[in-house]
């Protein structure tokens, strides 16, 4: 792959901010959209825009088969099953949010354990957290290595026959680790436990394999694999799915409703309550397309030299701190960094100056920060469209900042 023609398929990046050429690094908060993704979008909206499954017309058969389309499209990326198994979702944080709700409702009990990791997004942690409040269950930690990564032996230690869901993303968006969740559901599943995983920084960058992984559920969401916002997926497998109950209710997930009591239809439908989000799965569907022309494993393996080239190169400004494990092939394209005595909002807005995007804050990971003893950091992450020479500027603008804190003070 070459990602200075891929470069060209964003029309975003053709662009200056503040009289520089952008450097955009900052794809794990949300990724950039080719213009493929935005064309499938415009190209439903222009040409057949109509809700789905209603309908007996023309533009509604089409809205409906390019809907229902995407859903197969979602199902061959993970290798799912069935489409009954995949839901679309406004993202991964909708989607953990059912799992807990309706799944950790019918089956939590006091006294149960929720595993989860100190590594995991606001998103993973929240909606166990109120699951546990509620139910009177116990929530536990996998403790972390000290370069961040989790071992399959505190898993192991961690987990027990009171174990009821373990819940893990696969990628850290902070650290760039890429968790053993397909060794830990094997634990987890010798406990008679669920696992659920958070793929939303797994699925863009690496090829997922849902049935190798032996996960239970998996949630992910578009915009941070080029597709648009507000649209993700929830996978479940089959048997689990069908004893849950829905957590949103009304049009288009019913089969019958009467004076006094509805019932509802059949797998994945039942799940998805209302019109659905039409224009954003038919975007999802296309930004599969693109990462599929292109190929998970060239992704991957593109990522995988940036964050070696990246940390060689970081490593050498002094006085700059990065978290997480030092061996590039143990992280996917993630970088999280502080410079000494520079607050990490500053690092930020000195690189804006020069056009370079990265991220700044917390990460919705505030406990990873407590365990990083930091309020907060900076973080690169690099995708497709990425290369060496962004790299290289990253670096002058870090050297640049860090010589201007120094001037000041």
């Amino acid at each position: 792959m070459n990602p200075y023609e891929i470069r060209k398929l964003f029309p975003i990046l053709d662009q200056e901010v503040n009289g520089q050429p952008l450097v955009y690094l900052d794809s794990a908060a949300t990724s950039q959209k080719p213009a493929a993704v935005i064309e499938a979008i415009e190209q439903y909206y222009r040409g057949y825009n109509s809700n789905v499954h209603r309908g007996v017309h023309t533009l509604g058969t089409k809205a409906t088969d390019a809907y229902e389309g995407a859903r197969e499209k979602v199902r061959k990326f993970i290798n799912a099953s069935s489409t009954e198994e995949i839901i679309f979702t406004r993202g991964t944080t909708t989607a953990l949010n059912t799992v807990a709700r309706s799944y950790g409702g019918a089956n939590i009990k006091e006294g149960d354990e929720i595993v989860i990791s100190y590594m995991e997004h606001h998103s993973n942690i929240i909606p166990w957290q109120q699951l546990a409040k509620e139910k009177g269950a116990v929530l536990k930690y996998i403790p972390l290595q000290e370069d961040g990564t989790i071992s399959v032996d505190d898993a192991r230690a961690t987990i027990t026959e009171a174990t009821k869901i373990v819940s893990i993303m696969q990628v850290s968006n902070v650290l760039g680790v890429i968790n053993p969740v397909k060794e830990i559901a094997q634990i987890v599943h010798d406990h008679n436990a669920v696992m659920v995983v958070d793929g939303a920084q797994s699925t863009p960058h690496l090829k997922v394999d849902v049935r190798d992984l032996d996960c239970d559920f998996f949630a992910f969401s578009g915009h941070k694999m080029v597709g648009p916002t507000g649209i993700g997926a929830l996978y479940g497998k089959k048997d689990l799915l069908e004893k849950m109950e829905p957590i949103e209710f009304g049009g288009e997930m019913i089969d019958f409703v009467g004076l006094y009591e509805s019932t509802w239809k059949e797998l994945p439908w039942k799940f998805e309550g209302g019109t659905p989000i039409i224009a954003g799965a038919i975007g999802m569907g296309a930004a599969i397309d693109f990462l599929e022309e292109i190929g998970l494993d060239n992704i991957e393996r593109h990522e995988h030299k940036l964050a070696a080239y990246a940390m060689e190169k970081m490593s050498a400004v002094e006085g700059l701190t990065i978290y997480g494990p030092k061996d590039a092939e143990k992280r996917a394209g993630v970088i999280t960094f502080n410079i000494d005595d520079v607050h990490p909002h500053d690092v930020a807005t000195v690189l804006d100056a020069d056009g370079i995007a990265v991220r700044a804050g917390h990460h919705c990971a505030q406990p990873l920060m407590k365990w990083l003893d930091v309020s907060a950091t900076a973080r690169a992450s690099f995708y497709l469209y990425n290369t060496e020479e962004d790299i290289d500027k990253l670096v002058s603008g870090l050297v640049k900042t860090k010589e201007y804190f120094s001037n000041v003070f």
